[in-house]
């Protein structure tokens, strides 16, 4: 019983303490200041990685834009480039000429035909 009431009297006597009430201030507005709050550091930390993720897209939208520009360049220069562009891309040819499309792909079934074989 008297450990007991040394215990109560230690507990009592730093509850009262200055220091202590101190400290809880001090560990409560780190805590406010570092994880809670909107300007808190890990909202900074975060806020910090987004910005170095949107530099690098924006870096990339940089290069994506110089290489259409020097193409919006060359196709000015250069009507030859405009033709390759448009045999290319679009499958277009001149009045004499035949286009063949080779393709890697297997033979594509056609579904209906399929399940019109599993019926029979």
């Amino acid at each position: 019983m008297k450990g007991l009431n040394r215990v109560k009297a230690f507990l009592l006597r730093v509850w009262h303490s200055l220091f202590f009430k101190y400290a809880i201030v001090t560990i409560a507005g780190v805590a406010i200041v570092g994880f809670l709050d909107e300007n808190s550091f890990w909202s900074h930390f975060k806020n910090m990685q987004r910005i170095s993720e949107l530099k690098e897209e924006t870096e990339k939208y940089n290069a994506d834009n110089r290489r259409d520009q020097a193409r919006i360049r060359e196709l000015d220069r250069d009507p030859k480039a405009m033709e390759k562009i448009a045999r290319e891309r679009y499958f277009m040819k001149a009045d004499d000429e035949d286009i063949f499309v080779l393709s890697d792909d297997g033979e594509v079934e056609n579904p209906i035909q399929k399940k019109n074989e599993t019926a029979e």
